[in-house]
């Protein structure tokens, strides 16, 4: 194993998906088991992830093409959380969506779009609940 790579591969695992998925992905694996989770943090994550050559925001976009194409609903859904971390804009999001829709199918596409509909909602969703924190706490301070 190079761990070099695998911390790489951890390192932006946990930085586009969050803590938490990381640990709920990797704790309490039993040892055969473990072995995918090497396998993901250091070759897919650390060893392609990782390259110089493409930006995060562009794999994600690549990424999101293919889970559509390959109808992977959950993977495009973490997929689709990731590349608005990474940056991608909702509407760069509609657009690779729609291009894969005309490659990859309609019903593909609806799919798509299904996930797409329920990661902005839950996204406008956390957004309410940020503001009305601040807004909490800005009265218990002002």
């Amino acid at each position: 194993m190079d761990r070099k790579r695998y911390r790489l591969g951890v390192e932006l695992r946990r930085d586009i998906f969050g803590e938490s998925y990381v640990e709920k992905q990797t704790k309490g694996n039993d040892p055969d088991l473990q072995a995918w989770q090497d396998y993901v943090h250091e070759f897919v994550w650390g060893g392609i992830w990782g390259r110089p050559g493409l930006s995060r925001k562009t794999r994600s976009l690549l990424n999101l093409a293919m889970l559509s194409v390959l109808g992977a609903r959950e993977e495009l859904k973490l997929h689709l959380q990731g590349a608005l971390r990474n940056g991608a804009t909702r509407q760069e999001i509609v657009e690779v969506l729609l291009q894969t829709a005309m490659y990859g199918g309609a019903p593909r596409g609806a799919m798509a779009f299904s996930v797409a509909r329920e990661v902005f909602s839950e996204g406008r969703a956390r957004q309410r609940v940020s503001r009305k924190m601040r807004a909490v706490r800005k009265a218990r301070i002002g």
